[in-house]
This record gives structure tokens, sequence and C-alpha cells, in this order.
């Protein structure tokens, strides 16, 4: 059994910093892995990083992390990438990674997902050179999903980590005026087509906690949706694997 800790949208800050320590604190012990769905900082700068750094400093599980937009905003993605992985954070940026639980491998595909939108209201790959250029870039994101699903095939269990939604059911609560922008049906494609035991993502703070890619699970694991600071996956190597079941889903004790 691998227990997974996983939460997004964290939003790291001197203000918020003694909130984020007790929350990795009262983690210890209650997870084999902590998986970050974005929007790790407030605003993208790097003192906001060294706030979750040492937090995760306290942990001595393999954290997993993808970037969300409020990460990007200051332009210093790879000085945040420095100090988390001074803190043993491995950032995903269209990359995948794997690790060893309990005699369990457990791979992991980490991308930040884009905009695009869903069925009704969606992005073209059409018109001004600005508009096509959003599109390639979820196109890319897109890419990189389906090559890292290829390249953890072998894996007993395989997680994709995103902050941008892939589908619809878990941005529920939100506008659907805004859907366009949290997120796009494109970049579930490639799981669909190279199958995964499960799908995490944040960003949509108003939106639904569980959704799925046909039989594939899909939860939005921003702490304004889950109401916790972590939410605990509990899979078992051959029950995900007999049609993407997540065995147990609970909440870690208070």
């Amino acid at each position: 059994m691998v227990r997974i800790a996983a939460a997004a949208d964290i939003h790291a800050s001197d203000v918020s910093a003694e909130r984020v320590e007790r929350a990795f604190a009262e983690l210890g012990g209650e997870a084999d892995v902590v998986l970050l769905a974005g929007d790790l900082t407030t605003s993208g700068e790097p003192e906001q990083a060294e706030v979750l750094a040492l937090a995760c400093r306290q942990l001595d599980v393999p954290i997993f992390a993808v970037l969300g937009n409020h990460d990007h905003h200051a332009e210093r993605a790879a000085e945040l990438e420095d100090v988390l992985a001074r803190a043993g954070v491995r950032l995903l940026d269209r990359e995948c990674a794997s690790c060893d639980v309990d005699g369990l491998e457990l791979g992991i595909v980490g991308a930040k997902g884009f905009v695009g939108g869903f069925p009704g209201s969606a992005l073209p790959d059409f018109g001004e050179p600005l508009l096509r250029r959003v599109y390639a870039e979820t196109s890319a994101e897109t890419d990189s999903i389906a090559r890292g699903l290829q390249a953890i095939v072998h894996c007993d269990i395989r997680i994709v980590l995103l902050h941008y939604a892939p589908v619809v059911d878990t941005l529920e609560g939100e506008p659907p005026g805004i859907y366009t922008y949290l997120g796009c049906d494109r970049l579930a494609t490639p799981i669909a087509e190279n199958g995964a035991d499960l799908v995490l993502h944040g960003h949509a703070h108003a939106g639904s906690f569980e959704g799925s890619i046909g039989e594939i699970p899909v939860y939005n694991v921003a702490v304004h949706v889950t109401g916790r600071n972590f939410w605990i996956f509990e899979l078992d190597g051959s029950g995900v694997r007999r049609g993407g079941e997540v065995v147990e889903v609970r909440e870690p004790p208070q």
C-alpha cells in the first residue's frame, strides 16, 4: 500500500509561513510520498519558495511538485526550482520520475498543463499568431504527458500531476464563463490513450473534488476544495491496476 499526500494552491509566503510549516509538520508519518500540484507560492518569488522549502525539510519522504500560474508570475521559475531542490523537492516540468515505495514502483508524470477550454468553449488553433501560440503551449504540455506516461509504462502505479484541470467535472462550482482559463480537455487525451491510475490537479479554488477520465479517477486537491492541508490517497498496486480503482481516499487526522 502506498500512501500519497496531495495538495495544491498552498500559496506560500511570509504571511502564511506558520500555517505552511504546521501543515507539513502534522503530515509526518502519515504519507510515503508527497505530491504538490502547483501554486506553491503566492506570486513566484524565491523568498516565498523558501517558506515552502523550510516546511518540506521536516519530511523524510520523496516530494514531487509542479509549478502553477502563480509560481510563474515573477518570471523566476528557475530560482524557485533551485530553492526547492535544496530542500529535496523534485520539480517536474514536462518530465517524469519514479521512486520505490514498499516494493512498488511509483511513476509520476508532471506538467503544469495550460488553458484551452472544453467542448462548447474551446480556444482554436486559428487566427492571430498570439492566439495560436497559446494553443501550441497547451499542445506542448499535452505531448509531454504522453511521453511521460510512455516512459513509466512499466511502473506499478502511474500518476499524472498537473496544475490545470484536464476535465470539466472538477471545475463544477466555478463560473462556466472562466472554464477556458482553468484547464483544457486536450490534456486528458494522452491520459486516456496511455492509461494512468490517478490524476491530481489544483487551480480551480471553487471547483469540485472528484472527476474522471473514463475509469481513471481525477481529483482537484486545491486546499480550498478539500478543506484540508493535505488529502491522503491510499493505493494498492494490484488494486489500481484493475481499472484504475483508488482503494481508499481518506482525510488525514486533524
